[in-house]
């Protein structure tokens, strides 16, 4: 029975990550018809409207300050990171994309350091040449095809600046998930992030097509879904027990890239996401290791 409960949250997490895999996949469609700003601001908007009711149903109340200021930091810092990344699905495959993003849990560590204290071992040192050199090999391989173009660079400079962005988002979700039920953080996700995206939205929205508009609802929907089971998972297990099922993302990427996009699978993004999920596997089994000895 301890096993069993002990697996949920991995399995939690899994489940969140295939959801956010997905709406990746909806919001690639989106961000191509109408521009990444656009559907970004209405999957957060119809994610609010979608998340806001169901925590106060649930007897949601309004947070105390200190815990408002976490949601809103990190609705913010989330709002950049998705929309730097959704423009970078404009410009690259969404397995590329999701492979080069994998570099943030590396960030994450040298982060928990900063800001958590967390001591580096050679573990996390090796963790980031390999991330590092993964990262190399996949821009190297875009390098070398004929596709390599501005807007390939326009694609990875977005999507490296999204990676970072969301390795300061591992050290907030850990932190929120300790203040605040899932429900009350997918609400404030989303309702930070449509009131920060819609200060520009009278000078650059573009109102979408029935069918576009369709798309975007279930990205919002799979948002709020995601968010939940993430939030579930990150309250009942430490993030570095959670982080290497980032990596799961990879394969949901490969599949609906392939399924909606007819993209093409390059053997240099194997092998970079290989040597960057390698780097990840090391740091996560040291952590583990460590918590064993305990």
């Amino acid at each position: 029975m301890a096993r069993s409960y002990a697996a949920l949250p991995i399995l939690a997490a899994l489940f969140g990550i295939a959801c956010l895999s997905l709406m990746d996949a909806f919001m690639k469609g989106a961000s191509l018809a109408i521009g990444a700003y656009s559907a970004a601001w209405l999957r957060s908007t119809m994610g609010a409207a979608l998340a806001t009711p169901l925590w106060l149903l649930r007897g949601g109340r309004w947070p105390h300050r200190p815990v408002l200021e976490l949601h809103v930091q990190r609705g913010v810092v989330s709002t950049f990171m998705a929309i730097t990344f959704f423009y970078a699905l404009t410009k690259l495959a969404i397995a590329e994309a999701i492979a080069i993003s994998f570099v943030a849990p590396i960030l994450a560590l040298y982060l928990a350091h900063t800001l958590l204290g967390e001591s580096i071992h050679r573990a996390a040192i090796l963790a980031a040449i390999l991330g590092l050199a993964g990262t190399l090999v996949i821009v190297g391989g875009k390098i070398s095809r004929s596709t390599f173009d501005n807007d390939t660079m326009l694609g990875l400079a977005a999507i490296l600046t999204s990676a970072a962005l969301y390795a300061y988002n591992f050290i907030l979700i850990r932190r929120q998930s300790q203040a605040a039920g899932p429900l009350e953080i997918a609400a404030f996700h989303s309702g930070v992030s449509a009131m920060v995206l819609g200060i520009a939205a009278p000078f650059l929205f573009t109102a979408p097509a029935i069918g576009n508009l369709w798309g975007i609802a279930c990205a919002a929907a799979l948002t709020v879904i995601g968010a939940i089971a993430i939030a579930w998972a990150y309250a009942r297990e430490e993030a570095q027990a959670l982080v290497p099922m980032e990596y799961s993302g990879f394969l949901w990427a490969s599949l609906f890239g392939w399924l909606f996009f007819r993209e093409k699978l390059a053997v240099t993004t194997i092998i970079g996401a290989g040597l960057i999920v390698l780097g990840c596997w090391i740091a996560a089994r040291r952590k583990r290791t460590e918590q064993a000895a305990i």
